[in-house]
């Protein structure tokens, strides 16, 4: 037990290697037995803050409790300052993973939660999908400076170094950061969310994924329409999700062989035929205007729902009934045509 390694004596070897290997299992235990009831307890209350902390200890890493266990047993021996120095800067580093690690499965948990309570609301899951991104870029991030700064890297220049260094990145992948900065804005402003109708210039299609670089749209012909970012907010867009209420406006047209007391009663036929229908808003019909071949009928009108179909539905019933009642009234629908009048000469020269 008195011979010498490294300046210990083998029982201060066994002994430092005894305390490691206590306080290794002592916080192997602490962490399943703390595991263990805080699962209980989290069953027991409605905030969901408590299963994200029991996520988050969960993740405690079987290594980070050895190293762990092994620092503390090294404080025992006699070692060389250099060799303590290692060593200290080893479980530095440990612990700031470990902390790091905590950090991300408790993000990841928060995460998975808010979607499942928010699978009706693709606006939030999409917000929080480039949050839970950005939030875990800063994480390792500050992960990573605090591991070089504890390691004798002097990060003040490396920051330095690294904003000179953006620049000439930023410029240099100025598209790819218009495009990342375009989705934040997408995200954060919500012209359109996962699931909405869109009308991009001459393309239309349904919000299938919103990404850091593209927004990708399913046309109605089934091909996947993919934009980028930048472009896409450049452009004139139309979201027919968030339509309430649809107007309709159309024109009937007659011939100028209409009696003067018929054409006085097509106007009130029409704002009948309009108000029959449901769920419709009556807006105007009136005599519009005199054409080269036809006397024009001005109608206007609202369908309160956004539903095509239905807005297609009423359209068709109206056209179907004027036809009706144009053909019970004896009403002549005007189309392009020209009279020719023909004069004998001889009677004009007499």
């Amino acid at each position: 037990m008195n011979l010498v390694f490294f300046n210990n004596t083998t029982l201060a070897w066994l002994t430092a290697l005894g305390i490691a290997a206590g306080v290794a299992l002592a916080l192997y235990i602490a962490k399943r037995a703390g595991v263990h009831h805080m699962r209980k307890l989290a069953e027991r209350t409605a905030t969901r803050l408590d299963d994200i902390a029991v996520e988050a200890l969960d993740g405690t890493r079987l290594l980070a409790i050895v190293i762990m266990g092994l620092f503390v047993g090294s404080k025992f021996l006699a070692l060389p300052p250099e060799v303590d120095v290692f060593a200290t800067r080893v479980a530095i580093v440990t612990g700031l993973i470990q902390a790091a690690l905590w950090g991300h499965r408790a993000l990841r948990a928060w995460l998975t939660d808010y979607y499942q309570n928010r699978a009706g609301d693709p606006a939030r899951a999409t917000s929080a999908a480039a949050v839970g991104f950005i939030a875990q870029t800063i994480l390792w991030t500050v992960l990573l400076l605090m591991v070089l700064d504890n390691l004798g890297v002097n990060i003040t220049t490396l920051v330095a170094s690294l904003g000179i260094g953006g620049i000439a990145v930023a410029l240099a992948v100025q598209n790819i950061l218009g495009d990342l900065f375009a989705s934040l804005s997408i995200v954060l402003d919500k012209p359109f969310v996962i699931g909405d109708f869109i009308i991009v210039d001459k393309y239309l299609g349904t919000v299938e994924y919103v990404g850091l670089k593209t927004t990708r749209l399913r046309s109605l012909g089934g091909e996947q329409l993919v934009f980028s970012n930048a472009d896409l907010l450049k452009s004139r867009l139309q979201n027919m999700t968030r339509m309430n209420r649809r107007r309709a406006a159309f024109t009937v047209t007659v011939t100028y062989d209409t009696p003067t007391a018929t054409l006085r009663q097509i106007p009130a036929m029409l704002t009948e035929i309009v108000k029959a229908q449901d769920p419709v808003t009556f807006d105007r019909a009136h005599f519009a205007g005199m054409a080269a071949s036809s006397l024009n009928f001005d109608v206007v009108y609202w369908v309160e729902t956004a539903d095509f179909n239905r807005y297609m539905d009423i359209q068709q019933e109206i056209y179907l009934q004027i036809m009706d009642r144009f053909a019970a009234d004896g009403i002549e629908f005007a189309f392009p045509t020209q009279t020719l009048h023909l004069h004998d000469a001889r009677e004009l020269a007499r």
